[in-house]
């Protein structure tokens, strides 16, 4: 990857969010067949869309710069002012921000004079970073060329999420530029804690005014880079739910073993609450860490459907396992099964998966200390029909019953597993969009990874909720992430495509049986 330089870095914030820079067209590397099937004004949207485009590679680039991490609370209440001042910018009033027992959200509305009312879901934190472990700095938002796809933002958040969701403003800049009202009224939240399991957002929502707003609208979704390699997209009907927490091991709650770091050399005659830790650990699963063995904790698993467990053999069989590997950098799926089955699994499976494990001394060469301390930072993946209160209870009492009443449970954030009908209105327009734009799609029934959507499909709301958009990037959570914005592969959307696909979509909600 190389990096291009960027004209950005003496602007501002505001400077960027305001300006109106014009930019001649990128080549499209999408087929002919691929235009806009509802709207009558889809040229002029294009237009706009063309001319903003090098305005709105540059928002994306200073979103980046404004990293907010909440596990660091860092710029925590800038980043909920740029991400009000960013929906205000296209034109969302009532906009204010919703203070919750942790960091803010966000809330705004628009009112488009139209029958029908989407709600709109948005993430303005991102996770952690060692700028090290980077080919690019991941808070410099360079311009970097990927082999094979093209010229993308590489940055933290590039992709998870703030490039598809800049993308989606971009979409309702455009609409506006061109004198042309969105075709369904919007409302908007956005939370600020979305990588540490979201937390608070369930106040967010349990605002009356917030939560009549939402109540009106067909369905929620979130703006996603949705695009494998090969231009192909997934439609996922679920997501399963996750918890956060830290488990401890230490010497004062235990009444054993030190209660301050000793030398090594004594523990012959002094309990070790590190070992304690992993005697712990080892209670929760099988043999590598494969199936959860917490008591009861398959009690209210429900079983894949014979349509869901359809589509997810449907989704292996469409999907390049060799390239799957490749990029996660595995050589062999658990105990060795096939792909579809695999793939079966990773939709159908609760996991108890060890993120990190923190005790004593973990510096340069050694340190001979026996540690009073010991952590192990955790998630659950939930799926249906487990509960967050379900999981969190039953791990306590399996620690207790195996013997372990001393090791602590400390959750930081979770939610449930999220559930929508395939054959609901949100999930239709995607789908008709797609179509329409000519893409190969398929339907999941349940992505592996989580996200609150839940707060939307479970009671009060019980609304639709999922995620749509083109457009391809990868290295959430990790180094060199990126965003595509100038594809050089056919089939990938680059900023402009990804831009038209949420015009598409809200054109074909507004006109859906």
């Amino acid at each position: 990857m190389t990096d291009h330089s960027d004209s950005q870095s003496g602007t501002t914030r505001r400077d960027v969010l305001r300006a109106s820079m014009m930019a001649g067209a990128a080549a499209s590397l999408w087929p002919a067949s691929m235009a806009l099937a509802t709207s009558p004004h889809h040229d002029a949207i294009r237009a706009a869309a063309l001319a903003n485009r090098e305005a709105d590679i540059a928002r994306i680039q200073d979103w980046i710069r404004l990293p907010s991490i909440a596990a660091e609370n860092l710029n925590m209440p800038d980043g909920a002012e740029y991400m009000a001042e960013m929906i205000r910018e296209v034109g969302f009033t009532d906009v204010e921000i919703v203070a919750t027992d942790g960091h803010p959200g966000v809330f705004g509305l628009m009112d488009n004079g139209a029958e029908r009312t989407l709600g709109i879901y948005f993430m303005y934190d991102v996770k952690q970073f060692d700028p090290s472990e980077w080919r690019s700095h991941p808070i410099e938002a360079h311009i970097v060329e990927v082999d094979g796809f093209g010229r993308a933002i590489m940055g933290r958040g590039a992709v998870n999420q703030k490039g598809p969701e800049a993308t989606f403003l971009a979409a309702l800049r455009a609409m506006r530029d061109a004198g042309v009202a969105p075709p369904v009224n919007l409302v908007f939240v956005a939370e600020g804690e979305e990588e540490i399991a979201s937390p608070n957002f369930h106040q967010i929502l349990a605002r009356p005014h917030i939560r009549d707003a939402f109540a009106r609208a067909e369905g929620v979704f979130m703006p996603s880079a949705s695009q494998g390699a090969n231009g192909e997209v997934t439609v996922n009907l679920g997501a399963k739910g996750a918890v956060e927490l830290e488990i401890v091991s230490s010497g004062e709650s235990w009444g054993r073993g030190p209660t301050h770091d000793i030398h090594s050399s004594l523990n012959p005659i002094v309990d070790s609450p590190a070992w304690r830790l992993v005697n712990a650990l080892n209670t929760l699963t099988t043999d590598m860490g494969n199936r959860p063995a917490v008591d009861g904790w398959y009690e209210n698993v429900r079983a894949l459907t014979d349509r869901e467990r359809a589509l997810a053999v449907g989704w292996a069989r469409r999907a390049d396992e060799t390239a799957l590997m490749s990029a996660l950098g595995v050589s062999h799926w658990v105990d060795d099964m096939d792909f579809e089955d695999a793939i079966v699994r990773l939709a159908q499976e609760p996991s108890i998966n060890i993120q990190g494990l923190v005790g004593g001394y973990t510096g340069p060469g050694g340190k001979t200390i026996l540690p009073h301390r010991a952590v192990a930072k955790i998630d659950l993946r939930l799926v249906p029909n487990q509960t967050r209160e379900e999981a969190e209870r039953k791990l306590r009492a399996h620690l207790d019953a195996a013997g372990y009443p001393d090791i602590e449970v400390n959750v930081s954030g979770g939610y449930g597993p999220t559930e929508t009908a395939e054959d609901s209105r949100l999930i239709q327009s995607q789908l008709a969009a797609y179509s329409a734009l000519g893409v190969e799609t398929a339907i999941n029934p349940r992505v592996a990874g989580s996200w609150p959507g839940v707060t939307f499909t479970a009671p009060p709301l019980s609304k639709p909720a999922g995620h749509f958009g083109m457009g391809y990037g990868t290295g959430a959570h990790a180094p060199n992430e990126y965003f595509v914005i100038e594809p050089t592969r056919e089939g990938i959307a680059g900023i402009t495509d990804a831009t038209m696909s949420y015009v598409e979509m809200l054109y074909q909600l507004a006109s859906a049986a």
